[in-house]
């Protein structure tokens, strides 16, 4: 059994983002049209060492893609100079039961989690956006950031995070990534007010429990991308926007059981789920309507599923076995 290991090096040398990006959207309409098999992920407490290890597993059978993520959560790890969320990938041969690679899991979940915002941007947002906002600075927020980019003609990128340490060391890194490439002006917003200010596009990957800024503010025609709410009473985006906003989502089995950005309003009683316009893969097999003016304002709440990290993961091996990148290993 020849079982391929791609580090994240390798990954990168054949997978661009906008390849994340596609692999996102034929994975969300092959869930939305119930063709992917993806059950609840185990989570497993291990309380001696103050962690979590979690198992995504899940088959898109249209893809061949099958597979499992393991994705860990040890806090402490932090004091041992380790990543505190590591995660590796596991692919299977759909028709032999073999595992056929093992592949960085925390480079994977970033890619493809920036990749379904790019898709919904894509899709959502108005052809002619030009000043994209960013909230956070962690590590999600280069391939949000570099998501956008792949899908409009962004001229101007505010930043934002509560950290000026971080914003200011963020912009300048994300300056000399991207800014030449893209013909973008990146800068540090001043405030929340500041960075939502005449956005057309805004992004919030963050961990906060409090919505990051006035949902009145936001203009009319904007997107928003809601990606760091995956509890119940983590909240980042603001109840009115929520409730004037149409509202899509990844998965609305995740979204309607994991992200406080809906659930909150709704235990108040001014939202109900039955408001979600749908599923972004329903958007995409158009069986429902994306957006139909300049001057509504869309949001899209992703709570990640499986689904987008088997698919992506098998184009993944498929573009490494055609490109001959990866150790092999024998077993």
């Amino acid at each position: 059994m020849d079982i391929v290991i791609l580090r994240e090096d390798d990954i990168k040398k054949i997978f661009t983002m906008s390849d994340a990006i596609q692999a996102d959207k034929d994975a969300l309409e092959i869930y939305s049209k119930n063709g992917a098999d993806i059950p609840l992920r185990v989570n497993i407490n291990v309380p001696e060492s103050e962690g979590q290890s979690l198992y995504m597993p899940g088959y898109a059978a249209d893809t061949n893609a099958l597979g499992v993520k393991i994705v860990s959560v040890y806090p402490k790890n932090i004091e041992k100079g380790l990543t505190s969320v590591p995660a590796t990938m596991v692919l299977v041969n759909n028709q032999t039961g073999e595992v056929c690679s093992l592949m960085d899991g925390t480079f994977l979940t970033r890619i493809r989690t920036g990749a379904v915002s790019g898709a919904a941007t894509d899709i959502l947002s108005r052809k002619d956006s030009k000043v994209f906002a960013l909230f956070g600075t962690g590590g999600q927020a280069e391939t949000q950031l570099e998501a956008v980019l792949n899908v409009r003609d962004i001229e101007l990128i505010k930043v934002y995070d509560i950290s000026e340490e971080r914003t200011n060391s963020f912009v300048k890194n994300m300056s000399e990534k991207f800014e030449e490439k893209f013909s973008v002006k990146i800068v540090a917003a001043k405030s929340s007010d500041d960075a939502i200010y005449d956005a057309d596009i805004i992004t919030v990957v963050t961990t906060s429990k409090k919505p990051v800024f006035n949902g009145k503010l936001v203009k009319k025609g904007a997107h928003v991308n809601g990606v760091g709410s995956y509890t119940p009473d983590m909240q980042e985006i603001d109840e009115n926007l929520v409730c004037t906003a149409k509202v899509y989502v990844d998965t609305k089995d995740g979204v309607f059981n994991e992200s406080g950005d809906l659930i909150v309003p709704v235990n108040k009683g001014i939202y109900s789920f039955d408001k979600v316009v749908g599923e972004l893969g329903e958007v995409i097999l158009s069986k429902v309507q994306g957006r139909e003016n300049e001057d509504e304002i869309t949001f899209f709440k992703t709570v990640g599923s499986s689904v987008l990290d088997v698919v992506t993961a098998r184009r993944i091996y498929e573009k490494a076995l055609e490109n001959k990148v990866g150790e092999i290993v024998k077993l």
